[in-house]
């Protein structure tokens, strides 16, 4: 925050002597930084005290100009105070000096987002979870496992089944993000990521980094809570439907194994998951993905005789927190592996293997037709994975 600047360096456009008309700001002290930003943009700035102390001038109607002097008053350094009020801009938290200051349009669901995770409802959903654990003792084969995958001959069946059974609980994860939030105030957007070569949903909750840490922890936590529900409502749908509706009980065990597939990915932690963002927030990290890469590349470097990375670029919170967590992201590669090994080979090799002997001949006319469906729909998601990847990689680039 500090610079040799002298506060006179007017920038071009800027008339320091006149007040800023900031937008609506929210402030949340952690220690010796301040999160500061506006929940009408959703866009929030991490400043060091005495930085968000100007801001806070600046909100009050202090010109840029005499705020700089009183802070050079108090602190005894000069600041540059046309390149706080351009960051001011660039994030968007400056309305145009000739509109009126815009009123906060109440966040919607707010009210059902305090329903879903009231404690009586955190309560029913602990008691559906013991019961589903409960059953999943009592009878084995309610327990997820790989066969449950193959309810039917049809793979192009199995695999449109379950991807319209997975679509409505990759709403619901989200939904339940988005809803933790939005009992808190704060608005969320869903948008399509990819993760290795997979679409998924995303919600962002920008505004999680305005309120208190220990407020934070369900908002991130949702979605997992999400999926343990519905693996626990599909297991006790598929025991109450296996003597009358069997083929009900099958396919909700077929979705019940793909979500647990979906959960047990929390644990890719190179990918940023859920537990990542939950351990970062418990930590108070700023960017511990990146340190903790680097670490790790330091390793490489040195056993290859390489210059070390310097990691005094990144904050002392990750820098410390990066030297266990680096190895924990191994386990995530590891855990990965043995997903890869354990459950992605041997079904990929029977979904193979079968559409080889029915495209050879091996297989009646329907079969065959099922196999070259099936092939179709694996090249669609293929290939919207690598357009999506091919954007991002663009707009990094525009970046």
């Amino acid at each position: 925050m500090h610079s040799s600047v002298d506060s006179s360096s007017d920038a071009p456009g800027l008339d320091l002597d006149r007040p800023l008309p900031l937008r609506r700001l929210v402030y949340l002290e952690e220690g010796d930084e301040v999160t500061v930003g506006s929940p009408e943009t959703d866009t929030y700035a991490v400043l060091p005290a005495d930085g968000a102390e100007l801001v806070r001038m600046l909100a009050d109607g202090v010109t840029p100009r005499e705020a700089a002097r009183r802070y050079e008053a108090e602190h005894g350094e000069s600041v540059d105070i046309a390149d706080l009020v351009e960051a001011l801009v660039d994030l968007d938290l400056v309305r145009s000096a000739d509109a009126p200051a815009e009123e906060s349009a109440p966040v919607r669901w707010q009210r059902l987002g305090r329903a879903v995770f009231s404690r009586p409802a955190l309560i029913g959903y602990a008691l559906v979870t013991a019961l589903a654990v409960v059953e999943m003792i009592r009878v084995p084969r309610l327990v997820p496992r790989i066969d449950n995958l193959f309810f039917s001959s049809s793979y192009t069946l199995v695999v449109l089944m379950l991807f319209f059974g997975q679509a409505p609980l990759l709403a619901l994860h989200e939904a339940f993000h988005a809803l933790a939030g939005r009992r808190l105030g704060l608005r969320s957007r869903l948008s399509v990521g990819r993760r290795l070569v997979y679409l998924v949903l995303e919600t962002s909750l920008d505004g999680l980094v305005s309120v208190p840490r220990r407020k934070r922890y369900l908002p991130i936590m949702a979605g997992m809570l999400a999926d343990v529900l519905a693996i626990a409502v599909l297991t006790l749908v598929a025991d109450a439907t296996h003597g009358a509706a069997r083929g009900v009980a099958s396919v909700c065990l077929a979705v019940a194994y793909a979500t647990t597939l979906r959960l047990a990915w929390q644990g890719f932690f190179y990918l940023r998951t859920d537990l990542y963002v939950l351990l970062s927030t418990l930590l108070g990290s700023v960017n511990l993905h990146a340190a903790a890469t680097d670490v790790l590349r330091n390793a490489v470097r040195r056993g290859t005789g390489r210059t070390p990375l310097d990691l005094s670029v990144h904050h002392p919170v990750d820098r410390r927190a990066a030297r266990w967590y680096a190895w924990l992201m191994v386990v995530g590669y590891a855990f990965t592996l043995t997903v890869f090994a354990g459950v992605v080979v041997p079904t990929a090799y029977r979904l193979l293997h079968d559409m080889w002997l029915r495209l050879t001949g091996h297989a009646s006319a329907a079969g065959r037709l099922d196999s070259l469906v099936l092939m179709v729909l694996t090249l669609a998601q293929t290939g919207a994975v690598v357009v999506l990847a091919a954007r991002e990689r663009r707009a990094a680039r525009s970046a």
